[in-house]
């Protein structure tokens, strides 16, 4: 069985983390295409191709791993025309059937490992979830356990299901005759699904797990439930012997403390939680519940982290960090808070990164949500982040600032208070 990896996207959606390809944002130390492939390799998949844009950073990135037992061939779609165009760059290399997904599809393996269809006995298989936002997706026209038609973000009231297509496919080379003739354009891929059911029968299998449960990768926030998913199936508590590990530390539940990580006097990590390597944790810090720490994190003296991800090189001070991502290189003055519940304790929503009429508020489903920062952002002491702000990459925000709203790439924020007088 071989299998075709998806990874050439922009990932627009994924902003402000986009400066490289979501599947490389890392969890536990490695790549999330990482933990896809090997998931891949544990049902037996014995080869592996993946898609990539020109810039090769999935071969680059991927280079440093090794994955005994497996071959893994690198193609380029040289520019991004959707789905369907992505999988006809490998077409040449497939003599039999194939598996199709998308490379921050984790749990693609445990899926599979699970189907009540056995993949050796069907011509084609497709997986599929209910969904309360069928507007938001591909939604399946089904009949039994056969999917006749996906229909591609349907209106409301003309939703033929509420069952949504997840991103992982069993195909046949035939398929690429249906592809070779339909119209070209961003879904071509679905169009000519929806040609290709018509003459072959295609299975549905509508998992148990909900929306909330599975780990699609749709916009930044959703990183949280992948981070969860591979906690929760991989996290083992160890502590690395050349780990420093000072008096009056408490530890406890499924820690991985990394090789030369200094933990000072005091500091509590309550798992499940992840430091990588070099990394250091202050006196009297708190760390707890599916915290992320990547290589050479600082967390200064006095921190509170909980449910965040920190990517390699990302330094903070004293403050409160609930809820958040921060990419690589972001510095953090003391005393930042980022809030991360509504005042009112509602459903936090995002607004997107698109300007003028064009931007809309985006339902995250989270009423805990703090702040996402892009690389090497910078922010001043004392600033507070309201909940759901997004702040891009190269961004310089001053001391004692208050920021409400999103800010874009590079940009240069500082917030001055005047005193009020009565009149």
């Amino acid at each position: 069985m071989k299998a075709v990896i998806l990874a050439a996207g922009q990932s627009s959606r994924f902003w402000p983390l986009n400066m490289r390809h979501k599947s490389l944002f890392k969890i536990m130390g490695k790549p999330i295409i990482y933990w896809t492939i090997l998931g891949l390799k544990r049902t037996g998949v014995k080869e592996i191709i993946v898609i990539q844009g020109p810039a090769k950073d999935i071969e680059t990135e991927f280079a440093d791993y090794k994955m005994p037992g497996l071959k893994i061939r690198y193609l380029i779609q040289k520019e991004p025309k959707g789905m369907g165009n992505a999988l006809w760059q490998a077409r040449s290399f497939l003599e039999d059937k194939f598996l199709v997904l998308n490379a921050e599809r984790v749990d693609a393996g445990e899926i599979i490992q699970n189907s009540k269809f056995k993949i050796q006995n069907c011509k084609a298989l497709l997986f599929g979830q209910k969904t309360k936002n069928p507007q938001l997706f591909g939604i399946a026209r089904i009949k039994k356990d056969r999917i006749l038609e996906i229909v591609e973000k349907p209106k409301k009231g003309k939703e033929p299901s509420n069952i949504r297509v997840l991103g992982l496919y069993l195909l046949e080379p035939r398929f690429f005759n249906f592809y070779q003739k339909v119209k070209k354009h961003k879904y071509d891929f679905e169009t000519a699904l929806s040609e290709y059911m018509k003459k072959t029968c295609v299975r549905l299998e509508v998992l148990k797990k909900s929306e909330e449960e599975t780990s699609s990768l749709k916009y930044p926030w959703h990183l949280f439930k992948v981070q969860r998913y591979l906690f929760d199936k991989f996290l083992k508590r160890k502590i690395k012997k050349s780990a420093s590990v000072s008096k009056g530390v408490l530890i406890e539940g499924k820690v991985y403390v990394g090789h030369r990580v200094k933990i000072f006097e005091n500091a509590v990590i309550k798992g499940p939680c992840y430091i990588g390597d070099d990394s250091v944790i202050g006196n009297n810090s708190i760390i707890r519940e599916y915290v992320n720490l990547e290589n050479n994190v600082l967390i200064g003296a006095l921190a509170e982290v909980c449910r965040s991800i920190f990517q390699e090189d990302v330094h903070c001070h004293s403050g409160f960090f609930g809820d958040s991502i921060f990419g690589r290189g972001c510095r953090i003055g003391a005393g930042v808070i980022t809030a991360n519940v509504r005042i009112d304790r509602g459903e936090i929503k995002v607004k997107s990164q698109k300007s003028g009429a064009k931007s809309q508020k985006i339902n995250t489903g989270l009423k805990s949500l703090g702040t996402i920062m892009g690389e090497n952002s910078k922010i001043g002491v004392h600033s507070s982040l309201m909940p759901g702000v997004l702040i891009g990459a190269n961004c310089l925000i001053g001391p004692s600032s208050v920021v409400f709203e999103n800010i874009k790439d590079s940009s240069i924020l500082y917030t001055k208070f005047k005193k009020i007088t009565k009149t």
